[in-house]
Protein backbone atom coordinates (compact mmCIF):
# COMPACT_ATOMS: atom_id res chain seq x y z
CA UNK A 1 0.00 0.00 0.00
CA UNK A 2 1.72 3.12 -0.97
CA UNK A 3 1.08 6.13 1.49
CA UNK A 4 -0.16 9.48 0.76
CA UNK A 5 2.27 12.31 0.82
CA UNK A 6 0.72 14.59 3.37
CA UNK A 7 1.90 17.88 4.29
CA UNK A 8 0.98 20.49 7.06
CA UNK A 9 1.08 24.04 5.73
CA UNK A 10 1.22 27.26 8.32
CA UNK A 11 0.48 30.56 6.85
CA UNK A 12 2.47 33.65 9.04
CA UNK A 13 2.77 36.93 7.45
CA UNK A 14 4.32 39.52 9.40
CA UNK A 15 1.74 42.21 9.07
CA UNK A 16 -0.44 41.64 11.82
CA UNK A 17 -1.89 45.22 12.71
CA UNK A 18 -4.29 44.89 15.45
CA UNK A 19 -1.58 42.62 17.75
CA UNK A 20 1.47 43.16 16.06
CA UNK A 21 3.81 40.18 15.65
CA UNK A 22 1.03 38.21 17.01
CA UNK A 23 2.74 35.39 15.35
CA UNK A 24 5.76 35.12 17.17
CA UNK A 25 4.57 36.67 20.35
CA UNK A 26 5.27 34.76 23.68
CA UNK A 27 1.75 32.83 24.16
CA UNK A 28 1.44 30.79 27.67
CA UNK A 29 5.74 30.55 27.41
CA UNK A 30 6.68 30.16 23.89
CA UNK A 31 5.79 31.87 20.46
CA UNK A 32 2.39 31.69 19.49
CA UNK A 33 3.36 29.78 16.37
CA UNK A 34 5.41 27.35 18.20
CA UNK A 35 1.86 25.26 19.17
CA UNK A 36 1.07 25.04 16.07
CA UNK A 37 4.10 23.26 14.72
CA UNK A 38 4.24 21.54 17.97
CA UNK A 39 0.86 19.87 17.62
CA UNK A 40 1.56 19.43 13.97
CA UNK A 41 4.31 16.86 14.52
CA UNK A 42 2.60 15.25 17.81
CA UNK A 43 -0.31 14.46 15.55
CA UNK A 44 2.30 12.35 12.90
CA UNK A 45 0.13 13.08 10.19
CA UNK A 46 2.39 14.67 8.01
CA UNK A 47 5.90 14.50 6.17
CA UNK A 48 6.59 18.25 6.19
CA UNK A 49 5.62 21.18 8.36
CA UNK A 50 5.91 24.32 6.21
CA UNK A 51 5.59 27.84 7.28
CA UNK A 52 4.67 29.78 4.61
CA UNK A 53 5.62 33.37 5.53
CA UNK A 54 7.35 36.83 4.13
CA UNK A 55 8.82 37.86 7.12
CA UNK A 56 12.57 36.91 8.29
CA UNK A 57 11.48 36.82 12.07
CA UNK A 58 8.65 34.47 11.56
CA UNK A 59 10.82 32.40 9.45
CA UNK A 60 13.87 32.05 12.12
CA UNK A 61 11.09 30.78 14.53
CA UNK A 62 9.16 28.48 12.89
CA UNK A 63 12.73 26.54 11.94
CA UNK A 64 13.86 26.88 15.24
CA UNK A 65 10.81 24.69 16.51
CA UNK A 66 10.98 22.39 13.93
CA UNK A 67 9.26 23.35 10.34
CA UNK A 68 10.35 24.24 7.42
CA UNK A 69 10.42 27.48 5.62
CA UNK A 70 11.63 26.37 1.44
CA UNK A 71 10.49 29.96 0.00
CA UNK A 72 9.13 33.16 0.88
CA UNK A 73 5.88 33.97 0.19
CA UNK A 74 5.52 36.70 -2.91
CA UNK A 75 3.96 40.33 -1.76
CA UNK A 76 0.88 39.79 -3.84
CA UNK A 77 0.17 37.19 -0.98
CA UNK A 78 1.05 38.49 2.19
CA UNK A 79 -1.01 41.92 2.31
CA UNK A 80 -4.61 42.51 4.24
CA UNK A 81 -6.36 41.39 1.63
CA UNK A 82 -4.87 37.72 0.47
CA UNK A 83 -6.76 34.62 1.19
CA UNK A 84 -6.45 31.19 2.73
CA UNK A 85 -7.15 29.42 -0.29
CA UNK A 86 -4.54 31.70 -2.72
CA UNK A 87 -1.72 31.25 -0.24
CA UNK A 88 -2.37 27.18 0.53
CA UNK A 89 -2.70 26.99 -3.64
CA UNK A 90 0.86 28.67 -3.56
CA UNK A 91 2.32 26.29 -1.38
CA UNK A 92 1.31 23.41 -2.61
CA UNK A 93 1.70 24.27 -6.23
CA UNK A 94 5.68 25.48 -4.86
CA UNK A 95 5.74 22.12 -3.11
CA UNK A 96 5.28 20.40 -6.65
CA UNK A 97 6.98 22.06 -8.93
CA UNK A 98 9.78 21.54 -7.01
CA UNK A 99 9.88 17.66 -7.32
CA UNK A 100 7.62 16.42 -4.37
CA UNK A 101 4.15 15.06 -4.89
CA UNK A 102 1.42 15.80 -2.41
CA UNK A 103 -1.71 13.90 -2.05
CA UNK A 104 -3.29 16.04 0.91
CA UNK A 105 -2.36 19.57 2.60
CA UNK A 106 -3.44 20.61 5.50
CA UNK A 107 -3.70 24.30 6.37
CA UNK A 108 -2.99 24.87 9.88
CA UNK A 109 -3.33 28.70 10.97
CA UNK A 110 -0.56 30.18 13.20
CA UNK A 111 -2.58 31.88 16.02
CA UNK A 112 -4.41 28.46 17.01
CA UNK A 113 -3.02 27.36 20.60
CA UNK A 114 -5.97 25.26 21.65
CA UNK A 115 -5.33 22.57 18.23
CA UNK A 116 -4.82 19.31 19.44
CA UNK A 117 -2.88 16.33 17.52
CA UNK A 118 -5.98 14.35 17.75
CA UNK A 119 -8.13 16.44 16.55
CA UNK A 120 -5.74 16.61 13.53
CA UNK A 121 -5.93 12.79 13.58
CA UNK A 122 -9.58 12.89 13.43
CA UNK A 123 -9.55 15.15 10.56
CA UNK A 124 -6.97 12.93 8.74
CA UNK A 125 -9.45 10.09 9.21
CA UNK A 126 -12.33 11.56 8.04
CA UNK A 127 -10.82 12.61 5.00
CA UNK A 128 -10.06 9.40 3.95
CA UNK A 129 -12.67 7.18 4.96
CA UNK A 130 -15.62 10.36 3.51
CA UNK A 131 -13.41 10.77 0.04
CA UNK A 132 -14.36 14.43 0.82
CA UNK A 133 -12.67 17.32 -0.62
CA UNK A 134 -12.02 19.42 2.93
CA UNK A 135 -12.71 18.46 6.42
CA UNK A 136 -12.29 21.22 9.02
CA UNK A 137 -12.56 22.04 12.94
CA UNK A 138 -15.90 23.98 13.54
CA UNK A 139 -18.00 24.23 17.22
CA UNK A 140 -21.63 25.10 17.86
CA UNK A 141 -23.29 28.31 18.35
CA UNK A 142 -24.04 29.32 21.88
CA UNK A 143 -27.36 30.91 21.28
CA UNK A 144 -29.99 30.08 18.61
CA UNK A 145 -28.69 31.98 15.26
CA UNK A 146 -32.41 31.83 14.39
CA UNK A 147 -33.53 34.53 17.21
CA UNK A 148 -30.35 37.00 16.36
CA UNK A 149 -31.46 40.37 16.75
CA UNK A 150 -30.18 43.81 14.27
CA UNK A 151 -29.99 46.71 15.77
CA UNK A 152 -31.44 49.39 12.30
CA UNK A 153 -29.68 53.01 11.68
CA UNK A 154 -32.45 53.97 14.37
CA UNK A 155 -31.26 52.70 16.84
CA UNK A 156 -34.40 50.17 17.43
CA UNK A 157 -34.20 46.32 17.52
CA UNK A 158 -35.22 43.60 14.83
CA UNK A 159 -35.36 40.16 14.58
CA UNK A 160 -33.46 38.72 12.04
CA UNK A 161 -36.13 35.72 11.80
CA UNK A 162 -39.17 37.24 13.31
CA UNK A 163 -41.05 34.29 12.79
CA UNK A 164 -39.07 32.45 15.11
CA UNK A 165 -39.98 34.84 17.93
CA UNK A 166 -42.18 32.25 19.67
CA UNK A 167 -40.32 28.95 18.63
CA UNK A 168 -38.65 27.67 21.17
CA UNK A 169 -34.74 27.16 21.36
CA UNK A 170 -34.69 23.37 21.76
CA UNK A 171 -36.97 23.16 18.37
CA UNK A 172 -34.68 25.09 16.21
CA UNK A 173 -32.00 23.42 14.02
CA UNK A 174 -28.69 23.60 16.05
CA UNK A 175 -25.85 26.04 13.90
CA UNK A 176 -21.96 25.48 13.47
CA UNK A 177 -19.47 27.65 12.89
CA UNK A 178 -15.73 27.84 11.43
CA UNK A 179 -12.99 27.20 14.38
CA UNK A 180 -10.19 29.13 12.84
CA UNK A 181 -7.71 25.81 13.49
CA UNK A 182 -7.65 23.58 10.68
CA UNK A 183 -8.20 22.73 7.21
CA UNK A 184 -7.67 18.85 5.75
CA UNK A 185 -7.72 19.44 2.28
CA UNK A 186 -6.94 17.22 -1.24
CA UNK A 187 -4.18 18.96 -3.60
CA UNK A 188 -6.72 18.58 -6.00
CA UNK A 189 -9.08 20.92 -3.98
CA UNK A 190 -6.11 23.53 -3.06
CA UNK A 191 -4.84 23.54 -6.34
CA UNK A 192 -8.34 24.16 -8.02
CA UNK A 193 -9.33 26.87 -4.99
CA UNK A 194 -12.48 24.82 -4.60
CA UNK A 195 -14.79 26.93 -1.88
CA UNK A 196 -14.04 25.17 1.78
CA UNK A 197 -17.49 25.59 2.82
CA UNK A 198 -19.81 22.89 0.71
CA UNK A 199 -21.22 20.22 0.37
CA UNK A 200 -17.86 18.49 -0.36
CA UNK A 201 -16.59 19.56 2.96
CA UNK A 202 -16.86 18.09 6.33
CA UNK A 203 -16.45 18.61 9.82
CA UNK A 204 -14.72 17.90 13.18
CA UNK A 205 -16.77 19.19 15.65
CA UNK A 206 -15.30 20.80 18.95
CA UNK A 207 -16.44 22.02 22.19
CA UNK A 208 -16.60 25.59 22.41
CA UNK A 209 -14.50 25.40 25.13
CA UNK A 210 -11.54 25.06 23.16
CA UNK A 211 -11.85 27.54 20.43
CA UNK A 212 -11.40 31.19 20.77
CA UNK A 213 -10.24 33.64 17.91
CA UNK A 214 -7.17 35.63 18.30
CA UNK A 215 -7.97 38.96 16.17
CA UNK A 216 -7.70 41.76 19.14
CA UNK A 217 -5.41 42.38 22.52
CA UNK A 218 -8.76 41.44 24.37
CA UNK A 219 -9.00 37.97 22.93
CA UNK A 220 -5.18 37.21 23.23
CA UNK A 221 -6.25 38.14 27.31
CA UNK A 222 -9.00 36.13 27.54
CA UNK A 223 -7.06 33.11 25.44
CA UNK A 224 -3.91 32.89 27.69
CA UNK A 225 -6.47 32.77 30.21
CA UNK A 226 -8.54 30.16 29.02
CA UNK A 227 -5.18 27.97 28.14
CA UNK A 228 -4.15 28.17 31.80
CA UNK A 229 -7.51 26.83 33.15
CA UNK A 230 -7.30 24.11 30.72
CA UNK A 231 -3.83 23.38 31.71
CA UNK A 232 -4.44 22.96 35.29
CA UNK A 233 -7.42 20.79 34.70
CA UNK A 234 -5.06 18.37 32.96
CA UNK A 235 -2.23 18.42 35.31
CA UNK A 236 -5.29 17.59 37.88
CA UNK A 237 -6.56 15.02 36.36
Amino acid sequence: MITPNRVAIIPARGGSKRIPRKNVRDFCSKPMIAWSIDAAWASGCFDRIIVSTDDPEIAEVAIEYGAEVPFIRPPELSDDYAGTIPVIRHAVNWIQQNGEPVDYACCIYATAPFISPEDLQRGWELIQQKAASYVFAVTNYAFPIQRALRITDSGRVAMFNPEHFNTRSQDLEEAWHDAGQFYWGSAEAWLKEMPVFSERAMAVKLPRSRVQDIDTPEDWTYAELMFRVMERVKDRQ
